[in-house]
Formats: C-alpha cells, structure tokens, sequence
C-alpha cells in the first residue's frame, strides 16, 4: 500500500479534487472537514473520513493516530481547509477576521503540528500548503485574507528551512481563482456580484482538479527535490 495522504477541506472544491486525485493513485487517504456526507459521498477506496475542525488540534492528532493506526504513517498531509470572507477594512465585522486567522493559519499549524515531528523522525515526509496569489500579492477587500495567506507562505518556507536537513519537504501552491464554493463564505453581495463579473471577464476559471494535478505532481517528486511553490491561475487572470 502507498503511503498515507491526510488532506483537510477534503468535502469539496479543491479538497475533494485532491482526495479523487490522490486516491487514483493508489493511496489511502484521511479526509478530514466539518461535514462527512459530502467525503463518504466520494465513494473512494481506502479512504477513512472524520469530521474535524482543523482549529481544535487535539481532534486533528486523534484523528490521525486512528489513520496511521490503519494505514500506516503519515507520508503526505494537505492543509487545505480555510476560508475567504472577503470586506473593506473599515466595515468587515472583525469576528469574522478571527474566524479566518483561526482556520486559515492556526489550522494549518495544528495540522503541521500533528504530523512533523513523526516525518522527521522518520527522515521523510511531505505537507503541502494550499495558500493563494493573495499570500503574494494584495487584493480590494481582501486585507484580511491577504494577512492569512501572506502567513501561509511565510510559515511554509520558514518551516521548510528548519526540517530540510530532516529530508522533510514543505510545499506551497498558491492557486488564482479556483472554481469552488469559498466566496459564498462572503456575506457582501457587492463584492461577491464583483468577483463573479471578474470571473466571466476572464471568460471563466480553473478548476479544482488543476490544484489537485499539482499536488501530485510536486508529492511525486523524488524525497530529495522539494518544488517548494507553485503558482497558477487562468492565463487571463492578470493580477
């Protein structure tokens, strides 16, 4: 058997793509996210599915213990879970700041933390990161998330840094516009009417299972090569 791939946000969009992808692969997989109907609804072999919430790290590390218990080590682990509530700095209920902060970075981190110190005992291991453009870049209405995405980048290759010597690799993709459910997180119907008029400008975006051939190409990789970040985005998106 493959080794074990942990992918967080695994019950839609980008993280359900990943978990099909994976999966044809030959791997077991733990997919983890709030709702389990729409992960048991993938019908994928091999694939154990909990439901977690990436901020409470203790559920994330008895989750993968009952996996690894099953499958064998963590040889991947995919933080994909997070949100986008996208406001003007000056207007945005800051509740919903925190809620960003909580999944976008400290989920990243619970995750991170449940599985490094066990791939760098074992001198191997992958965590692959999906950020955004807008861990790179900033975006109207989008200072927040930016903040949170800006953090992913930062940690990941701070991170990769520390555990290279270790044989553990750090990844982060950073996808443009994705067709997937995460701006209907937004309440403002403004910005979400503008971002839709973005998308058909564009004459539309890619899809979920572009990041998911991605990640599998960097997982794919020989230990000792690390693609250490990977952008993309439709050709005619600009910014």
């Amino acid at each position: 058997m493959k080794q074990l791939i942990v992918i967080t946000g695994a019950s839609s969009g980008i993280g359900a793509a990943m978990a099909q992808a994976f999966s044809a692969k030959g791997h077991p997989l733990l997919l983890l996210a709030r709702r389990v109907e729409p992960m048991e609804a993938l019908k994928l072999e091999n694939a154990l599915c909990i439901s977690v919430d990436v901020t409470d790290a203790a559920a994330m590390k008895s989750a993968i213990a009952t996996a690894e218990a099953k499958f064998g080590p963590v040889g991947g682990l995919i933080n994909n879970a997070g949100l986008m509530l996208l406001g003007a700095a000056d207007t945005q209920n800051p509740a919903e700041w925190s809620q960003m902060l909580n999944v976008n970075v400290m989920g990243v981190l619970n995750g991170i933390h449940a599985v490094l110190a066990g791939m760098k005992a074992r001198k191997t291991g992958t965590i692959i990161n999906i950020s955004s453009v807008a861990g790179r870049k900033t975006f109207p209405n989008h200072a927040a998330y930016c903040a949170t995405k800006f953090a992913v980048h930062a940690l990941t290759e701070n991170i990769r840094e520390e555990v290279a010597m270790d044989d553990v690799r750090m990844i982060t993709i950073a996808p443009g516009a994705v067709e997937t459910p995460l701006l209907s997180h937004t309440t403002s119907d403004e910005i979400k009417t503008g971002y839709e008029g973005w998308k058909e400008f564009m004459g539309g975006i890619i899809e979920p299972s572009v990041i998911a051939d991605a990640a599998v190409f960097a997982f794919e990789q020989p230990q000792h090569v690390c693609v250490r970040e990977i952008v993309l985005a439709t050709t005619r998106q600009q910014p």
